[in-house]
């Protein structure tokens, strides 16, 4: 008897195993990979305070670029994973963090579909485009400003000249990887007359596709639907 139940039991050990581990790692990295009919998708959450070289402060919600960039790597060279679903809910944060998980995401050869929900604020806006194909949901939202920095910050023409720089290189991304203009991008990011104590702008879901900023409107099912077909049209290349 025992002997014959012994297979069963090892069966739900493996299948708990299996689900445990897939539950740890939502937990520890935010992300989660699926087996479908057409392969393997890997989902990224990028959520909270993009973290960069400085903690975040205690109790925030972040996503860590150290924690992300080697599984992008991962992720682009593994032959189980055939695709990436990148999920946006976040304020923004450190630049250069950003940037670096953008230019990630964007040299990556293996299908990318990227979804923004609640926001793609700030450093968000490059995240959301990076991907191969961008969606928002109509409720999405997006702000789009001057580059901030914190902490002491010298009243001379070489810092000023360092923000236009820094500017430069967020400018360049995003039209590199989206449809908008050089010229509208920036219109929004110095426009004087929409935020009440801030210079920028925010725009939500239709607004965000007609200026060819993300590609599509469209909710989670969207999203991967335009996934399958690229991860189909990738394999039979």
């Amino acid at each position: 008897m025992c002997e014959e139940t012994r297979p069963n039991q090892e069966q739900e050990e493996g299948q708990g195993g299996e689900l445990n581990h897939r539950q740890q790692q939502v937990v520890d990295m935010g992300s989660t990979t699926i087996a479908t009919g057409d392969g393997t998708i890997h989902t990224l959450t990028i959520v909270g305070q993009i973290e960069g070289h400085q903690e975040a402060a205690q109790g925030a919600k972040t996503t860590k670029y150290e924690h992300v960039l080697p599984l992008l790597t991962a992720v682009e060279e593994s032959g189980e994973v055939d695709g990436l679903l990148i999920l946006l809910n976040t304020m923004g944060g450190d630049i250069e963090a950003g940037l670096a998980i953008a230019e990630m995401i964007a040299g990556m050869r293996k299908p990318t579909v990227s979804l923004v929900l609640g926001g793609g604020h700030s450093i968000g806006v490059p995240l959301a485009v990076a991907a191969q194909e961008s969606f928002i949901v109509p409720s999405g939202a997006m702000t789009i400003h001057p580059v901030r920095l914190n902490g002491l910050v010298i009243g001379v023409s070489q810092t000023f000249h360092y923000f236009e720089r820094i500017q430069d290189r967020i400018c360049d991304f995003v039209t590199r990887n989206s449809r908008i203009s050089r010229e509208a991008f920036e219109g929004l990011m110095l426009n004087t007359g929409e935020m009440a104590a801030d210079v920028g702008s925010v725009i939500y879901g239709e607004e965000a596709v007609r200026l060819g900023l993300i590609d599509h409107l469209g909710g989670l099912s969207d999203a991967l639907d335009c996934l399958h077909r690229r991860m189909r049209a990738f394999k039979e290349a």
